[in-house]
């Protein structure tokens, strides 16, 4: 079995795909993705289905959505009880799915150990558990699911998570000595993030230890002239600072020098 969050959602066992076409239905997998193996309240169903309006028959319709992903779940995995796999409590529905099967289960095992290397100064092993973490992902979380409330507040949980495990990971190769490497990927992230200043002052970096000064210099004013024109800020002080030190060529920038753990 193979199940997906990290991008477009879905459930594959044997060859065979769960991928439900009608909008709520797919919310309802997307819930029990995302919760796999634990409850989801019948409350939580409806408030992510209807918000604060569920109509009166909400409790039968909730259970025709049920009904559809185990007819569908019974196509994909012949000769098991679908309500096994999807299965009824007293106050809900879980969806029993192999933990290493579901790319969240792995993504969340790889970023957290990476985060522990990084912490703990071992930054190639960092960078190589942050890199099978993000690699996990095949595009925004729940990428093809027309999200209510309660799956808007997982979508950016999860979007800020990918975040910082793809920060931390370019801040470990960074410090050491890829930024030769390193400096497309980052001209491409600060054209898809033009206001996160993060990437900005990675790139920053890595174009100035390329001998790449003015580019660098470019590269912060790129952001300064964003930020003032969108938001009437100016960047960040580590961003400034890292600015003067580009500016003054302060040795502390050389790529032998390893960043301070997050």
């Amino acid at each position: 079995m193979e199940a997906r969050v990290l991008g477009p959602v879905s459930l594959t066992a044997d060859g065979r795909t769960v991928m439900p076409s009608a909008r709520k239905t797919k919310q309802v997998l997307a819930l029990l993705l995302l919760n796999a193996n634990h409850l989801v309240s019948v409350p939580t169903f409806i408030e992510e289905l209807w918000d604060d309006k569920p109509p009166a028959s909400a409790m039968t319709t909730l259970q025709t959505y049920v009904f559809q992903l185990r007819r569908m779940i019974a196509e994909a995995v012949p000769g098991v009880d679908p309500k096994e796999i999807l299965a009824t409590t007293l106050n809900g529905y879980v969806l029993h799915v192999p933990p290493d099967c579901l790319d969240l289960n792995r993504y969340e095992q790889a970023r957290t150990l990476g985060l522990r290397q990084y912490a703990a100064g071992r930054l190639h092993e960092a960078a190589h558990s942050l890199r099978t973490a993000l690699g996990t992902w095949s595009g925004p979380a729940l990428a093809d699911v027309k999200t209510g409330r309660r799956l808007d507040s997982e979508v950016v949980r999860l979007h800020e998570s990918r975040l910082t495990a793809y920060e931390t990971c370019l801040d470990a190769e960074l410090a050491t000595g890829a930024h030769a490497t390193l400096i497309s990927e980052l001209t491409g992230l600060t054209s898809q993030h033009p206001m996160h200043e993060p990437f900005h002052r990675q790139l920053m970096l890595a174009l100035y230890r390329a001998s790449r000064r003015p580019d660098a210099l470019s590269a912060f004013q790129r952001l300064r002239t964003t930020l003032v024109n969108e938001l009437g800020l100016e960047p960040s002080r580590e961003v400034q600072m890292l600015h003067q030190s580009i500016l003054s060529a302060d040795p502390a920038l050389d790529h032998d020098q390893v960043l301070v753990p997050r």
